[in-house]
C-alpha cells in the first residue's frame, strides 16, 4: 500500500518541512497530493529536486516518489 501526503489544507509555510519529513521517515512508492496549486506543486517539486528523490507527476496534482 502506498503511503500518501494530502497537502490539502496546508500553509505554504509548512510545506517544506511537512515534505522533508515524509520522504525521510518513508519508503518508496508515495504519493503527495498537492492538489492544483501551482505555488505548492513548485514548493513540493524544489524540496524533492533538493533532496534528490525520484519522482513522476501522477495527474494534475499528484506526485508520486519512486
Amino acid at each position: 500500500m502506498t503511503k500518501t501526503l494530502d497537502l490539502h489544507g496546508v500553509k505554504h509555510v509548512d510545506v517544506e518541512r511537512l515534505v522533508e519529513n515524509f520522504i525521510l521517515l518513508n519508503e518508496p512508492p508515495l504519493s503527495i497530493i498537492t492538489g492544483n496549486s501551482q505555488r505548492m506543486q513548485e514548493i513540493v517539486i524544489n524540496k524533492l529536486i533538493v533532496k534528490k528523490v525520484n519522482f513522476v507527476r501522477w495527474g494534475s496534482g499528484v506526485l508520486k516518489v519512486l
